[in-house]
């Protein structure tokens, strides 16, 4: 017991040591400077050091850029950005299915499947959860595409047709692209000027009025005995889908929009019973 304590005694004393650090001058033995310590200060010191350094390089990591140089972290703003692109490809994709739904009941509407009513009431933007719809075509859809695929897409009619029909003129103009099947060309081309309106033929429904890259602003109209019109290339719309018209109703404004486009004029399509028809067969351009 007694050799502890002297033990315990001994160190504490050799911490306590004082010891003097003189540094003189060389050449004349001046004392310059001189201070005393004991190996508990140095211990004390050493430990005050250490703290305050791990403490400076913990504020530096955690607070300056410096902490995007260590594996694993993120430079400051990329996680906030990431998840605002997550938000706006989500959006996206919704946005893509409820445009997915719109054609696919449009289709629907054109092949008379259903009626303009059920398609307005089908067609809801604020009630539609694109969540739920399944896109994926069935076995019998997949089958059905590859034969329609197989065929000609569309079904042209060559021929005069001799059926009456009392349309009224969209326009009075020069035709300066004549209706060709051939080409692909599946309407008239009608040399406007610019906001010159544009007139429904016949009454019915629009079922389509909206921008396309390649047509721009384009219109739809769906009218009695399955005869549907096309617009394209308009400077604006004045209907909107779903919109009731008559015949000689001004729907658009002429102008030079969409990319498949080489000056003011109106492309204009007839279609009757699902099968394009020159429209010079019906109509009379002339001025």
């Amino acid at each position: 017991m007694s050799s502890s304590k002297k033990k315990s005694k001994g160190l504490l004393k050799k911490l306590t040591y004082h010891y003097r650090i003189l540094i003189i001058n060389d050449d004349t033995y001046e004392e310059k400077l001189s201070f005393k310590l004991n190996r508990l200060n140095v211990f004390v010191f050493t430990g005050l050091f250490a703290f305050f350094l791990i403490l400076l390089t913990t504020v530096l990591i955690a607070f300056t850029p410096i902490k995007t140089y260590i594996p694993g972290y993120t430079a400051p703003g990329l996680r906030k950005e990431a998840l605002h692109l997550k938000l706006k490809t989500d959006s996206l994709e919704k946005a893509l299915s409820l445009n997915s739904y719109y054609l696919n009941e449009l289709k629907k509407v054109l092949n008379n499947e259903i009626s303009i009513d059920s398609f307005s009431k089908r067609y809801n933007q604020t009630n539609f959860n694109p969540d739920t719809l399944k896109l994926a075509p069935a076995k019998i859809d997949s089958i059905l595409r590859k034969e329609v695929a197989d065929r000609e897409r569309f079904k042209v009619n060559q021929e005069k047709n001799t059926l009456t029909y009392d349309f009224t003129p969209p326009v009075k103009g020069i035709i300066v692209n004549e209706f060709n099947p051939a080409k692909k060309h599946f309407g008239v081309d009608i040399a406007l000027d610019q906001g010159q309106a544009i007139k429904s033929i016949a009454p019915g429904r629009v079922i389509f009025a909206d921008w396309s890259p390649d047509t721009g602003n384009t219109i739809i109209i769906k009218h009695p005995h399955n005869v549907v019109s096309i617009y394209k290339h308009n400077k604006k719309l004045l209907r909107q889908t779903g919109d009731l018209v008559q015949a000689g109703e001004a729907i658009a404004l002429s102008g030079n929009t969409g990319k498949k486009t080489t000056g003011p004029h109106l492309h204009f399509e007839l279609w009757i019973k699902d099968t394009t028809v020159n429209p010079t067969d019906f109509i009379n351009f002339k001025l």
